[in-house]
């Protein structure tokens, strides 16, 4: 199993690259930025980081690790100039990228910047739209596409990425109508929230809607991300904010109660596990917390 790390982007540069070599550094496989413009939550004027450029300084900078954007909103950004970007990303890191994408969900973004934020339905239909066109960008010469919401005729994308026939494109999201069909026809990769037992039903959901498109379901790679915190002492657990944590489900416990919760996960096929820490926003407490992750629990899985 893949363990991979989510930190939080709403703090200096100067203190991110830091955190980011030294998880390089201490065995992670992975770089996980958030797609957002300002905090769901509380004070939104704490600066935060745009993730797709501190993702190319990070590629320039942090050796080995995949790195991804988990996930990028749609909505913020044309298709085409999305593709351009990764295409860019994939060469300065030597072919590490993951391309992760969803509908976007922040509503509060969209109304503080301007942002179109449509139905459910039509952010999920663009992001269809989308991963066909940035499939095809990164396949062919030149791409001509007709869609409900982008239009193509003859665009080029050069440099093509490093990675042939492309870097992964990842689908995150759990709706099993829309969302988990996109990803049955696109996604190299899945991402998903939720417990084991969520998982578990999500994945059957993904896997009715392979069958139905006539895909293999082993062909798409699965990651689940969460809060983790790894601590022997109970006030600990007490004493964490949950106040921004959204739907994102929090595991806390002693290194073997994370470990039984890790091993659910790989018995149902989980390809990698994406840890974020329960002070983001925080690189020191951050850097603990996932020192703890990797040194007591990733070694049971590897």
């Amino acid at each position: 199993m893949r363990f991979s790390a989510w930190p939080g982007t709403e703090v200096p540069w100067s203190e991110l690259l830091p955190l980011a070599l030294h998880l390089e550094a201490t065995g992670w496989d992975g770089i996980w930025l958030r797609d957002h413009f300002m905090p769901h939550y509380g004070d939104t004027t704490v600066p935060f980081n745009e993730a797709w450029s501190t993702l190319a300084a990070l590629a320039a900078t942090v050796p080995r690790v995949r790195l991804g954007v988990l996930v990028t909103g749609n909505t913020y950004r044309h298709p085409v100039v999305l593709a351009k970007m990764a295409a860019t990303i994939d060469v300065i890191s030597g072919g590490r990228l993951v391309l992760g994408i969803g509908g976007a969900w922040q509503e509060s973004e969209h109304v503080a910047y301007g942002i179109p934020f449509y139905t459910v339905g039509e952010r999920l239909r663009r992001m269809g739209e989308a991963c066909q066109i940035i499939t095809s960008l990164f396949e062919n010469e030149k791409t001509t596409f007709e869609g409900r919401y982008y239009q193509l005729k003859d665009a080029p994308l050069s440099p093509k990425p490093l990675q042939r026939p492309r870097p992964p494109l990842l689908v995150g999201g759990r709706g099993e109508k829309v969302t988990l069909r996109i990803a049955a026809q696109y996604a190299d990769e899945w991402n998903v929230g939720g417990t084991p037992e969520v998982y578990a039903h999500k994945s059957s959901v993904l896997a009715k809607h392979c069958a139905d498109v006539g895909r293999d379901p082993s062909e798409i790679k699965r990651s689940v991300g969460a809060f983790y915190l790894v601590t022997d002492d109970p006030a600990e657990i007490d004493n964490i904010d949950r106040s921004g944590f959204g739907t994102m489900d929090l595991f806390a416990g002693t290194a073997d109660e994370i470990k039984t919760v890790v091993k659910r996960y790989e018995e149902l096929g989980v390809d990698e596990l994406v840890v974020t820490s329960v002070n983001v926003g925080d690189p020191v407490a951050e850097q603990d917390h996932y020192d703890r992750f990797i040194q007591q629990v990733a070694p049971a899985f590897r």
